[in-house]
């Protein structure tokens, strides 16, 4: 039996890493962002997680996608303190 592609990707997140490439579409839900466009100019001011390009298409490697959410907090952190 097939796994079951997970409805809240926040959620597969925190429980674990999902086991297949992220999408633009994927960060979108994750971060509640408005739009994909979002996703595209972090990429173009370097300031997002870090992407590659499969073809056309972008991907983003889960476990680099979690680290820089930990870089994020930490920031947030270092900033607060």
């Amino acid at each position: 039996m097939a796994p079951k592609e997970p409805t809240d990707l926040r959620a597969t997140l925190r429980g674990g890493l999902p086991d297949r490439y992220l999408t633009p579409e994927d960060l979108v839900t994750m971060f509640s962002l408005p739009s994909v466009e979002t996703v595209y100019a972090w990429r173009r001011k370097r300031i997002g997680p870090p992407a590659f390009r499969v073809g056309k298409h972008l991907r983003y490697a889960p476990a680099a996608v979690r680290e820089w959410v930990d870089q994020q907090a930490a920031r947030e952190d270092h900033d607060a303190a």
